[in-house]
């Protein structure tokens, strides 16, 4: 296991932490454009525990990696999604909201992948 692969996990596994804590508290920043691209609100916790099962899995991974390989592509393929959603919404401006997700995430799964 890598200083570059624990530093990757454990900073990916914050960001999609604050994430997920943005979107229970109904952060104005981040339920906004959830209402705009039009995701329903009985949605929201649904996809707040994804993030956070997702982040807490990636932080599980340091210690059994077969959970962290499987947080990871989880979380890569939720972020795939959003990335989708947003496009979708045509909201192109606002694109960069989930790439900044789905790269490190994508990253913590490569590193995974290949520790």
């Amino acid at each position: 296991m890598s200083i570059a692969f624990v530093i990757v996990t454990v900073v990916a596994a914050l960001w999609t932490g604050f994430s997920a804590y943005s979107i229970w508290v109904k952060a104005a920043y981040v339920v906004e454009p959830l209402a705009h691209y039009g995701v329903p609100e009985a949605w929201w916790f649904w996809l707040g525990l994804a993030k956070a099962a997702g982040a807490l899995g990636l932080l599980a991974g340091l210690v059994v990696p077969a959970v962290g390989i499987a947080a990871a592509a989880g979380l890569v393929l939720y972020f795939t999604g959003a990335v989708v959603t947003v496009a979708r919404a045509r909201s192109y401006g606002t694109l960069f909201a989930p790439l900044m997700y789905l790269v490190p995430a994508a990253a913590a799964l490569t590193l995974g992948v290949l520790a």
